[in-house]
């Protein structure tokens, strides 16, 4: 197998320890066409660094090897490359086939599979709904008092979004409690008996070429299924400027929304709801840090989205699973945050909060771009559209918010739960 200019695909590329090459990286697909992770020794990311496509494996070990100082053979970039292409980790002939071939077993599935059961969270059904009901929902049900949303005159208003984690249940259990005891309590109020249609918004963590991805699928979960909302989704396609079924592959690996359609399933037991899954990319607004108010193809979608909604008032809650910063050796960083920048970390993710809280959108997506580079918060995506999907006179809570530190190497992931009411 020879590839002759290698052009490395957009993965998920995360900084480890591993027994057999000490600091490394693994690079991760997150659209599920690799079927494994692939890990390789940090030095070589010098190497991955010229795999543009445009570069031959001649030119790629001369300009590495002028870049670390440190002489870099051709052969090996030729191994390295090969080993990339056997694991379908480069963009190629051979990658493309592949994909082609699993988008369309995809696309004629009725059914989405539940990826992430038996890793991210229990796949038998009861050890799941107990671990729900013991470490997630029974550390964050209201003990006595006033339950959260409630006014100063005790009248519990109408909550109509909700912002969760996206992260495994295991690391995120009480934050995960925390947005959805709430939604418990909500949901158990006459005001919300007539909800019969939740729209989950998430990160896709493999790239997007459109703004918004829907997923118009049956989505299995160990609890139970939940189907799509036919009606709503052909008003979003109808209205928006481009095909919003187009990239709905993208769901097929994404956890972002799965754990959310967990929970939901969880909180409804047999009552009857569909769901609206979508995955919230906004174009290249990110990378150019553009509102996507500024964006047709995204204000198209955005702006159906709140008629189809507005419709739907009383019937419809929608719910962001979205993460906040990502910092650390894991992610790039040089070394573990201390004590002090750890408490700069919350007061930075607080102002974003704040922001969100009080319903600003352009404001949040204002805020959390400008360190989008170093921070990394996956979620806002997903935020700036439940913010903007929001009624006007909505307004938030802060429900609760954690720093998830990996105890090995303190990387920190973190995150909050916000209730939003009318």
């Amino acid at each position: 197998m020879s590839i002759l200019r290698p052009k490395l695909r957009a993965l998920e590329i995360i900084v480890i320890q591993d027994e057999r090459h000490g600091r490394a990286l693994m690079l991760r697909d997150t659209e599920g066409i690799a079927p494994s992770e692939v890990i390789v020794p940090a030095a070589s990311s010098a190497v991955l660094a010229r795999f543009d496509g445009r570069r031959s494996l001649d030119e790629i070990a001369r300009d590495a090897s002028r870049a670390t100082g440190e002489r870099v053979d051709a052969n090996q970039v030729a191994r390295l490359a090969d080993e990339l292409e056997r694991a379908w980790m480069l963009d190629s002939p051979r990658f493309h086939a592949r994909r082609r071939g699993v988008v369309r077993s995809f696309d004629a599935a009725p059914i989405r599979t539940a990826a992430h059961a038996g890793g991210a969270y229990h796949g038998d059904r009861a050890r799941l709904a107990d671990f729900i009901e013991r470490q997630c929902l029974a550390v964050a049900r209201p003990q006595g008092g006033a339950a959260r949303g409630a006014t100063a005159k005790g009248a519990a208003p109408r909550m109509v979004g909700l912002c969760a984690p996206h992260m495994d249940l295991w690391r995120a259990a009480v934050g995960y409690g925390h947005a959805y005891a709430a939604l418990e309590h909500a949901l158990a109020t006459p005001e919300l008996q007539a909800i019969d249609t939740f729209v989950l918004l998430g990160t896709s963590h493999a790239a997007m070429r459109r703004p918004f991805a829907v997923c118009e699928k049956t989505f299995e979960t160990p609890l139970g299924p939940l189907d799509p909302e036919r009606e709503m989704i052909a008003e979003l396609a109808d209205a928006s400027r481009f095909d919003v079924r187009a990239e709905q592959y993208l769901h097929k690996n994404e956890h972002s929304v799965e754990f959310q359609a967990v929970f939901v399933r969880h909180l409804l037991g047999d009552r009857a709801a569909a769901i609206v899954p979508i995955l919230c990319g906004l174009s290249d607004c990110q990378v150019r840090r553009r509102d996507p108010a500024q964006d047709d193809d995204a204000e198209s979608f955005l702006t159906a989205l709140g008629e189809a909604l507005a419709r739907r008032r009383g019937r419809v809650l929608v719910i962001a699973g979205a993460d906040l910063a990502h910092v650390g050796p894991r992610f790039g960083d040089p070394s573990p945050l201390d004590a002090r920048q750890r408490r700069a970390l919350r007061e930075r993710d607080h102002a974003s909060i704040e922001r969100a809280t009080s319903i600003d959108p352009p404001g949040f997506f204002a805020d959390v771009a400008q360190d989008l580079g170093t921070r990394r918060v996956c979620g806002l995506g997903p935020i700036y559209t439940l913010l903007r999907a929001l009624p006007p006179s909505s307004r938030g809570e802060l429900l609760h918010y954690d720093q998830c530190i990996d105890p090995e190497e303190g990387s920190i992931v973190s995150h909050t739960s916000l209730g939003f009411y009318v």
